[in-house]
């Protein structure tokens, strides 16, 4: 990411907003011509990141295109053939709410819905679907290619083509140059590179250049993100062997089923494309598996601790050696589509060689005849440190680049999808002026896991759970149109199908809710009608008690006919807010408070040399961090209460300075007005 040279340079004007910057006529750095292809936003990459954000960006009416090294990969699912889980499953919903693609392509691919945690309370479920690659890439695909405003090219980026505007000299992307050597001109870039940011393959002893297995990775962009002063690191991840179905002994396993009915992710569909859903099974590695995965760790590359991996999903030869006492790991053997024979056995990521890998699988029970597809493999790459990046996603270093997925430190589909989303939609947003669109911790999520990366980086890959939410009894699977809808109606991004069937929805559970509030009576008679309450209990209403065990308002129904008259989703939506009212009230006092905070803006070029009595520490970690409030500040790990006070005084000191300002200005040119009188 090369800045041009000022001498000689062409003035062009951009799209909107109208800014002008200079391109420089130099052999050394590309330039934009007039024959190059002009676009609001180019979005680098076609995997879950960056099919939600050139998506998106088209949605906010920006011309966009989307620069993959292949059409037909659009899509691809490199990994594991499922979405959400704990956490995860609640950003889908999130993503969907906002009108993203990826739930609805969900709910047409799936060949099992399942929603975890349901013996537990609503705020911690977690929907999660079994997919068909072949088609999700393909809905995927389509998705794409039919979106109004995006276009697709293919080709591999080389360079970001960078300029300076006349009135700050601030770098700002102007364009991307490709390994062709033609420059696509632009106002925003978003880089959604994933594993393929100078990513390489380790089998064994065997490394080898590559961002998934069988495709080359990228190695330019690093070198140009690193001499534009953006700080990198290598991370890890890996993928189990390929199994064939053919060969898998299914009867001594235990088969894990469906939910029936199946739970869509979208909040547009009542029901998913599959009436037939494929089961999965589970098994279990056993010592002797072990042994064969102790003998052959000298020779794993990828098993050295000098990179991180992750830790919440890792693989077998980490199992193996922090878990010594543990006799068992759980693998669950899933389908990976309707129409192939390959199985995908969760849980056993590795990167010993090929033949302790066929030789290990072979002591599991119902694989002792198995056939191994493909072999397990490790993938180490490039990362840009997060906290590089502002709240929406653009990084401080230059205007208008934009980075999304696991480039910024985080490991799995769900993540990637809602920082592309968050990325497309801001690109979009300011590529034609329009006001950025920012998710707090307050608002889900998505605004979570942002907030996390900016402030605190990453020392091994990011994943979602709902333990990093302080708010997830009002964050919750259930009510992410709730949350997202309106405030991306509000951006623009949500379009006219999706609104109607929000507002249709939000007025019939409202209407539902003031019929159960209306119908209020005494503990004694609500007793008499079988209701377990307390005599000595103050009036309640029938909203009331659906915070009681067992009562819903099926139960309720009987009583209140007119509930009858009320869809099944309104009813099920409305029973769980009735049981969270009161710690959503609560959460909202404390969002509250919060958002007070976040209101206190800092700016990104402060000096913290400057403030009195912050520490060493404290000072290096604002300036790597250059929080954007006081209530990011107070998030920065490093950062004392005390040293958030000082903060918070500062701020305060020079809203009253300007003020004082702002009047004596006042006084100035009244006094002028007078003495021209």
């Amino acid at each position: 990411m090369r800045q041009p040279i000022r001498p000689t340079a062409i003035w062009r004007w951009g799209h909107i907003p109208r800014a002008r910057y200079e391109v420089a006529s130099s052999r050394r750095f590309a330039a934009v011509t007039e024959g190059s292809r002009l676009y609001d936003v180019v979005v680098i990459g076609g995997g879950h990141a960056g099919t939600e954000a050139s998506t998106a960006a088209a949605r906010c009416g920006a011309r966009t295109a989307l620069i993959t090294p292949s059409l037909s990969d659009i899509g691809v699912c490199s990994c594991n053939p499922s979405f959400g889980g704990i956490g995860k499953g609640t950003m889908i919903r999130e993503i969907d709410a906002l009108d993203g693609v990826c739930g609805r392509i969900i709910d047409e691919a799936g060949v099992q819905f399942k929603v975890l945690n349901r013996k537990k309370g609503p705020a911690v479920w977690g929907p999660r679907a079994q997919i068909d690659r072949e088609i999700y890439r393909r809905e995927m695909r389509t998705e794409v290619v039919g979106t109004p405003g995006l276009g697709v090219l293919e080709g591999k980026v080389a360079d970001i083509v960078t300029g300076e505007t006349s009135d700050t000299g601030k770098r700002r992307v102007i364009g991307v140059r490709l390994e062709s050597g033609e420059v696509v001109g632009c106002e925003k870039v978003v880089i959604t590179t994933g594993t393929f940011l100078g990513g390489e393959v380790h089998i064994g002893l065997d490394v080898f250049p590559s961002g998934r297995m069988g495709e080359a990775a990228t190695f330019g962009l690093s070198k140009s993100l690193k001499d534009a002063g953006f700080r990198l690191g290598r991370l890890k991840t890996g993928t189990p062997p390929r199994l064939d179905r053919k060969t898998i002994n299914f009867s001594g396993l235990e088969a894990q089923l469906g939910d029936q009915p199946p739970t869509p992710f979208s909040y547009l569909n009542d029901r998913v494309a599959v009436r037939d859903q494929l089961p999965c099974y589970s098994t279990h590695t056993n010592p002797a598996a072990h042994d064969i995965i102790r003998a052959n760790l000298s020779q794993s590359i990828h098993i050295r601790e000098t990179v991180k991996g992750p830790r919440y999903c890792p693989s077998l030869e980490s199992k193996v050696i922090r878990f010594e006492d543990k006799t068992q790991h759980i693998i669950w053997l899933e389908p990976e589509g309707f129409d192939t024979d390959v199985v995908y056995p969760n849980g056993i990521s590795m990167t010993v060689p090929a033949s302790a890998q066929e030789e290990m699988l072979r002591t599991i029970v119902g694989l002792e005849h198995v056939k191994m597809l493909q072999p397990g493999y490790g993938v180490e790459y490039d990362y840009v440190d997060p906290r590089n990046l502002r709240s929406t996603l653009e990084t401080k270093l230059i205007s208008g680049l934009y980075l999304a997925g696991q480039i910024n430190g985080t490991t799995g589909y769900e993540e990637a999808a809602a920082q592309g989303i968050v990325a497309g939609i801001n690109a979009g947003l300011a590529a034609q002026g329009k006001e950025e669109m920012t998710i707090s911790r307050g608002d889900g999520y998505i605004g979570i896991m942002i907030d996390d990366l900016v402030t605190k980086g990453v020392s091994e890959p990011y994943r979602m759970f709902t333990s990093r939410s302080e708010y997830r009894m009002s964050a919750r699977a259930d009510n992410a149109d709730q949350r997202l809808t309106a405030k991306g109606r509000d951006a623009g991004v949500v379009g006219d199908k999706r609104w109607s069937h929000f507002q249709a929805l939000s007025i019939e559970m409202q209407e539902l809710q003031s019929l159960l509030e209306s119908a209020k009576m005494s503990a004694s008679a609500w007793a008499a009608k079988g209701f377990r309450i307390h005599q000595d209990s103050p009036p309640r209403s029938a909203f009331d008690l659906l915070r009681l065990a067992g009562v819903s308002t099926d139960v309720l129904s009987p009583h209140i006919p007119s509930i009858s008259y009320f869809s099944p989703r309104a009813r099920s939506r409305v029973d769980i807010e009735g049981v969270y009212a009161p710690y959503v009230e609560q959460q909202k006092a404390a969002i509250s408070i919060f958002e007070r905070d976040e209101q206190l803006k800092l700016p990104i070029d402060l000096d913290y040399s400057k403030i009195h009595g912050l520490s060493n520490e404290e000072r290096r970690v604002l300036e790597v961090t250059r929080p954007e409030s006081v209530g990011m500040a107070r998030r920065c790990e490093g950062v004392t209460p005390a040293g958030a006070l000082r903060l918070l005084a500062f701020v305060r000191g020079a809203r009253e300075w300007e003020r004082r300002q702002a009047v004596w200005a006042e006084v100035g040119e009244r006094k002028r007005h007078y003495a021209g009188l």
